[in-house]
């Protein structure tokens, strides 16, 4: 499969995923939560997609798979990029407040998500 059909349909699904992850973190620190719990209960929903949709339709094909090596390489991954999404957010709550946390996530997740296709491609549902 090229590589651009695989940033198309990682591009789509990661904007659904986004989508779910921003919706969780922000409904649930505006319930008074603590802004870094809030965007790791969010990044968690929208791993829980965004691994099986990934798998399913981004990088499948025959040197592609999903299964429990690729599910592990996705939670160490997936740590990683949550605790720099974490520590971002959490910094720019507490120099320039909740509402720039808020709008700032998009700018955070799009740099990750660049990083994370290539680790996704390269490691993670590699065979």
């Amino acid at each position: 499969m090229s590589i651009t059909r695989q940033g198309r349909h990682y591009l789509l699904i990661g904007m659904i995923q986004w989508l779910v992850d921003w919706g969780v973190m922000v409904g649930l620190s505006h319930l008074g939560l603590r802004i870094g719990v809030a965007n790791v209960a969010g990044r968690i929903s929208g791993a829980l997609l965004g691994f099986w949709l990934n798998g399913r339709i981004t990088f499948a094909g025959d040197e592609h798979t999903i299964g429990q090596r690729q599910l592990m390489r996705f939670v160490m991954m997936w740590l990683v990029m949550t605790a720099a999404s974490t520590v971002a957010i959490e910094a720019i709550d507490g120099i320039l407040g909740r509402k720039w946390a808020w709008l700032s996530k998009p700018g955070v997740e799009l740099a990750l998500g660049l990083i994370g296709f290539l680790v996704s491609r390269q490691w993670v549902y590699r065979k």
